[in-house]
């Protein structure tokens, strides 16, 4: 099993900048898919960018060209850059996890709030 625990959130003007981390525990040698996703009160949970043990990255096409994920293995720990913010950035961000033994098994962390006000 795979514990992730993010950090980083917080409150930021819209185009400023933040940085979030997410540490993953547990079986970290099988997984395959880390990645961030967001979700604001009475939304969905929406894909924000993802990266595979090969360096493979997605983003959704509203954070492209201002957010970049990233991953320092030896710390076990996968970040999402953030910059240019808009006020529709704000959510809970959450770090997800799949693991090359079972790919149809999500993990989840707890989430860290995100908010884009002036």
């Amino acid at each position: 099993q795979v514990q992730l625990v993010e950090s980083g959130g917080g409150l930021v003007q819209p185009g400023g900048s933040l940085r979030l981390s997410c540490v993953a525990s547990g079986n970290i040698f099988n997984i395959y898919i880390m990645g961030w996703y967001r979700q604001a009160p009475g939304k969905q949970r929406d894909l924000v960018a993802r990266i595979t043990s090969g360096g493979t990255i997605i983003y959704a096409d509203s954070v492209k060209g201002r957010f970049t994920i990233g991953r320092d293995n030896a710390k076990n720990t996968v970040y999402l850059q953030m910059n240019s913010l808009k006020p529709e950035d704000t959510a809970v961000y959450i770090c997800n996890a799949v693991l090359r033994s079972d790919l149809s098994l999500n993990y989840w962390g707890k989430g860290t709030l995100v908010t884009v006000s002036s």
